[in-house]
C-alpha cells in the first residue's frame, strides 16, 4: 500500500487548529427572588404621587393602580438590579433606608 505524504502546509494548518470549545451546561435555576432564579410572580412598586417618582411603599404583585414601576415580570430572570429594588422596598420597610 502507498502512504500519502501530508505536505508542510496541512501539518501547519491541523497544528494551528484550535481546540474544540466545549460550552458548559446550563441548568434552570427554577422559581424565587435570588439572582439567576425565574420571578414567580409580577413585582411592581407603587412611585410617589406628588410627580417626583421616587418608588414608596411594598412591593406588590397586582399593579396597585396610579404609578407604579414593574420590576420584574413573572417567568422572566431575577437579575442583580431586580434583587437590589426588591431589597430597598424590604429596607424603607423596615425603616432602615
Amino acid at each position: 500500500m502507498a502512504t500519502r505524504k501530508q505536505s508542510s502546509e496541512t501539518q501547519t494548518s491541523e497544528e494551528t487548529r484550535p481546540a474544540a470549545t466545549v460550552r458548559t451546561q446550563e441548568y434552570d435555576a427554577g422559581e424565587g427572588w435570588q439572582v439567576g432564579q425565574r420571578a414567580p410572580q409580577d413585582a411592581y412598586r407603587a412611585l410617589d404621587a406628588q410627580g417626583t417618582g421616587a418608588p414608596t411603599g411594598p412591593v406588590v404583585h397586582t399593579h396597585p393602580g396610579g404609578y407604579a414601576r414593574l420590576i420584574v415580570a413573572k417567568g422572566q430572570v431575577v437579575t442583580e438590579g431586580v434583587r437590589r429594588e426588591l431589597d430597598a422596598a424590604e429596607n424603607d420597610e423596615s425603616g432602615e433606608g
